[in-house]
């Protein structure tokens, strides 16, 4: 099986009957609370969604590091640039359509600006947030975020990324976004499973990275990049596509900024051919980063698995994905669409 086995991944990977399914938010909760306990200097903020943002397993814990500051997200980014000025690392959490949809300028002239370590938590993000509908599902909050000067932007795969990229958060100077999902979703890592902000790794390779110097005797034929949970769609994916006869690479590109320019590049080159895949708005997401770095480096046909250019609608968490052209077989349509431009 071309899964990289030096990444210790889950077992069942390929097994949606067996696999773990949690949600990632619950991880940064989690997250939240190993970091508070490593450094007293951590303080924790909400717009009154402390248990829906699993914040609170801190509240509990440091209820003196703990503010909440109720349906008022400009004042939470605000508060929180100030607390950061005098020597604190505040986490500010709500759902990510206030956080950073409704809050960007504060974000922007208060936090960035100054460029100092607040840790925006955007919960609730991409359509898979369900019955709530388009008012409550940020599929733009990467575009706006990465757009910002200082800001890093990490979209975790599952519960134990999400916690090891809030811990890591916490002890990264500047601002940091960090973008969560409602809903269970399969756990493809483990414990084990190194993480390193601004680091893609590659989860699956039908023939093995070659060497510098080997030939490319058993090319690629795609390379699918991804990031959050829908990463776990592009490996069931690859798993389908490899019966085929179709060799794939898979990449969980967790950090959109800063992004591994190397790993993007040297996927391009062994492929020739890019397929991202996002639950975001595809202009101005992960895959447009992507085309930036590879229309500057090295162009290869590419397609664009995400929303497109839509507001969300009501529905089940999976169900929505499939409507919006992000499940499995929406991911080997858009391989067979991008081979033919080879």
């Amino acid at each position: 099986m071309p899964i990289n086995s030096k990444l210790k991944l889950a077992e069942n990977i390929l097994d949606l009957a067996k696999i773990e399914q949690f949600p990632t938010r619950k991880g940064y909760g989690e997250g939240l609370l190993a970091a508070g306990e490593a450094d007293e200097r951590i303080v924790a903020l909400c717009a009154d969604l402390t248990e829906s943002t699993q914040m609170h397993l801190f509240a509990k814990k440091f209820p003196a590091r703990f503010i909440q500051v109720g349906v008022a997200e400009q004042n939470l980014a605000t508060v929180a640039s100030g607390l950061a000025n005098y020597g604190k690392i505040p986490f500010i959490s709500s759902y990510a359509m206030f956080s950073p949809g409704r809050n960007w300028e504060q974000i922007r002239t208060t936090i960035c600006y100054n460029n100092v370590p607040v840790k925006i938590a955007g919960s609730h993000a991409g359509v898979s947030v369900g019955p709530d509908g388009a008012t409550h599902q940020a599929v733009e909050d990467i575009a706006i975020m990465r757009a910002i000067p200082n800001m890093t932007v990490i979209n975790p795969c599952d519960i134990h990324e999400a916690k090891k990229a809030t811990i890591a958060a916490a002890g990264t100077d500047g601002p940091v976004y960090l973008r969560f999902h409602r809903e269970k979703t399969p756990v493809l890592t483990t414990l084990d499973t190194p993480f390193e902000i601004g680091r893609a790794e590659i989860l699956w390779d039908s023939v093995g990275r070659p060497s510098e110097t080997s030939a490319r005797l058993s090319r690629l034929d795609v390379a699918l990049i991804a990031c959050g949970p829908l990463v776990h769609n592009a490996i069931l994916a690859a798993a389908e596509l490899e019966k085929e006869g179709i060799k794939v690479r898979v990449i969980n590109n967790h950090t959109i900024k800063p992004m591994d320019e190397k790993t993007i590049i040297e996927a391009a080159k062994d492929a020739g051919a890019v397929v991202t895949v996002e639950e975001h708005q595809v202009q101005g997401g992960m895959g447009s980063r992507v085309a930036e770095i590879l229309a500057a480096n090295h162009p290869v046909p590419m397609e664009f698995i995400g929303v497109q250019n839509r507001f969300g609608e009501s529905g089940a968490p999976n169900e929505l994905i499939e409507h919006f052209g992000m499940g499995v077989d929406s991911i080997k349509m858009a391989v067979q669409k991008v081979l033919l431009r080879k």
